[in-house]
């Protein structure tokens, strides 16, 4: 007798939970989906995986291939402020970065916030900053070379 109260009881609950659910949520719309961008046939590499581009009312695009797709950008330029501020930051690198050769390849050295940062490079293989900090050190090295030349004459 006790468990078939029980069990009665039981559904009863059930049915009444069930009653306070609502019948069905009403499904939203799909948001539309974004066009994919592509490369124009007129587009011209300018770097690896970026690309160049003049539409027909002449507005400049920078096109470039991710690992998610293409995304594209409207081609602004630089500011002089820009241009200047991109300057320093390049100044301050080069001041701060010494360099050593190592046969066919530069050992490189910078002070970071995070402790010392070492790399080594080809000297075929350099970037402008590289190139800058080198040229930099082979012109030291000159002036202590001539230094010492004239010091013994």
């Amino acid at each position: 007798m006790k468990i078939r109260m029980f069990a009665l009881l039981m559904m009863c609950v059930a049915v009444v939970v069930a009653a306070d659910k609502p019948a069905g949520k009403a499904k939203k719309p799909a948001p539309p989906k974004a066009e994919a961008v592509t490369i124009p046939a007129g587009a011209f590499e300018v770097e690896p995986y970026t690309y160049s581009y003049t539409d027909s009312k002449g507005k400049k695009w920078i096109y470039r291939k991710t690992p998610f797709g293409v995304a594209r950008m409207e081609d602004k330029g630089v500011s002089a402020e820009d241009a200047k501020k991109a300057q320093d930051d390049r100044s301050r690198l080069i001041e701060a970065t010494g360099a050593v050769e190592d046969g066919d390849s530069i050992r490189f050295e910078r002070s970071s916030p995070f402790g010392t940062s070492h790399w080594q490079r080809k000297k075929t293989e350099l970037n402008d900053v590289e190139r800058a900090v080198w040229d930099r050190e082979l012109q030291k090295r000159a002036a202590n070379e001539n230094a010492a030349n004239a010091s013994k004459d």
